[in-house]
């Protein structure tokens, strides 16, 4: 092979990823979300290791929801990379599709860390185990609170777009309605319930109350398989939670037009229809590039005498209140119109015997036409209904020729007798006195043309 002595050497896997986290840490805005990540890192340790003391598949529930939050904070990373990262050659629409990424990979990992849960909490059922609470509420309230501190420092943009952009969860639903009751006695508390909470913070807030109760029957009486129940309610509760949250990421990584934008859309694209010069719009797509950012591109047909760069600072400006990222192609209108050929027609076919029938130029290409739109039909559309059986569409004009010299000082002996004289001697019809009749319907015509001047009557 070819030796290349100067030739760059391309990085690693992990030298790629070591450079962009090295250009994410040099802003000061990540800081925080490495501090964070840091204390949740050690947070996460300690709760593992309290899991595994008490022997609570309750509290390992609750746990995972720590990890969700780290997952969260490195997307939270993400978002800041991506505006940090401007449009390359092979990512022509940006970066923004990696923050989408990351919300649907953390909320598929969590759905999978609920599963994990219930088969481990199926098989307690089987043979309950003993549960120690000496750290079981001390871990509860380390947990809680450090995840609702996170959420309410940071402000993750990505997954606080997807909890209001998707659809609402069964426990926001029943939480809902409680809260309903609970503002219909209190009003002052509508500003806080109303009209949906925070699914992250409801999640949290649930779970630790899950095992507040476990904790309580524990020490009670000692009914260990509450444990196990708690479990499984706060592995549905993650489950409901994150799955309207992957439904909606997953629809954005599949290129689909939200639906709520649907009459927007359609309402924008019957005004660019209307627009001076305008004839069609086709070939329409749009889809979410990101959280917020709606793709599209347009097809437009204008007219031949349209201004091109007119029609499309109109078309851009009427869709751009609603696509941020538009691409429009205008092409002109490709109706061809038929011309006719000429053929020049030599002096000694001027000078041709009698009754003889002069060939004129194919008419093939013509027929080809379609004579409404002067568009070219396609070669398995069937004729107009008008030239079915018509007399005379297949056969050649003739010029029947005389020796009667014109006027125009050419000297060229032309004979060729008016159209309007010829047709006003009527059709031949068949026992109608017709002398001789021509193929092309023609009656009463001389059979043979004299050599007169002018001037003699003719024979």
């Amino acid at each position: 092979g070819t030796i290349h002595l100067f030739r760059k050497s391309q990085r690693s896997l992990v030298g790629k990823l070591t450079h962009e986290f090295r250009l994410v840490a040099a802003d000061r805005r990540s800081w925080k979300i490495l501090l964070f990540g840091a204390i949740n890192l050690i947070c996460i340790g300690f709760l593992l290791m309290w899991c595994s003391s008490t022997n609570s598949i309750a509290l390992t529930a609750y746990t995972y929801l720590t990890i969700f939050d780290l997952f969260s904070l490195i997307t939270c990373l993400i978002s800041y990379w991506v505006m940090m990262k401007k449009p390359s050659p092979v990512y022509s629409f940006g970066f923004e599709r990696f923050e989408v990424l990351a919300v649907f990979a953390s909320t598929v990992l969590a759905q999978l860390g609920a599963l994990f849960i219930l088969k481990e909490s199926a098989e307690r059922f089987l043979e309950q185990p003993e549960i120690h609470t000496g750290r079981l509420l001390v871990g509860t309230f380390v947990a809680l609170f450090f995840n609702l501190f996170t959420m309410l420092s940071i402000r993750n943009k990505p997954f606080a777009y997807v909890s209001e952009a998707a659809s609402t969860s069964w426990l926001q639903e029943h939480v809902a309605d409680l809260s309903r009751s609970i503002c219909g006695i209190i009003p002052g508390l509508s500003s806080i319930f109303l009209p949906r909470m925070n699914p992250f913070v409801l999640i949290d807030i649930a779970g630790a109350l899950a095992l507040c109760i476990t904790y309580m029957l524990i020490e009670i009486n000692n009914y260990y398989a509450v444990d196990t129940a708690s479990a499984i309610a706060i592995a549905l509760m993650t489950f409901g939670t994150m799955y309207p949250m992957s439904v909606y990421s997953g629809k954005v990584l599949l290129q689909t037009t939200p639906p709520h934008v649907f009459g927007q859309l359609d309402k924008l694209l019957r005004e660019v229809s209307t627009l001076d010069g305008v004839l069609e719009v086709r070939n329409e797509h749009f889809w979410t590039l990101g959280f917020g950012n709606l793709a599209g591109s347009v097809h437009v047909r204008i007219r031949r005498d349209a201004n091109e760069q007119m029609v499309l600072a109109h078309v851009t400006n009427r869709l751009y209140t609603l696509v941020s990222t538009l691409t429009v192609q205008i092409f002109k209108d490709d109706w061809i119109r038929p011309t006719l050929s000429s053929v020049p027609i030599a002096n000694n076919m001027l000078n041709l015997s009698d009754h003889h029938i002069i060939p004129m130029p194919s008419l093939k290409a013509a027929d080809n036409l379609n004579p409404i739109t002067s568009t070219p039909a396609k070669p398995s559309s069937p004729p107009p209904e008008f030239s079915f059986n018509t007399p005379g569409k297949n056969v050649n004009p003739v010029i029947l020729l005389n020796t009667q010299t014109r006027p125009y000082g050419l000297g060229l002996n032309h004979g060729s007798t008016p159209y309007s004289s010829v047709l006003n001697q009527g059709f031949g019809i068949p026992g109608m006195g017709a002398q001789q009749g021509f193929r092309t319907g023609f009656t009463n015509v001389p059979s043979r043309y004299g050599t007169n001047t002018r001037g003699q009557p003719r024979p």
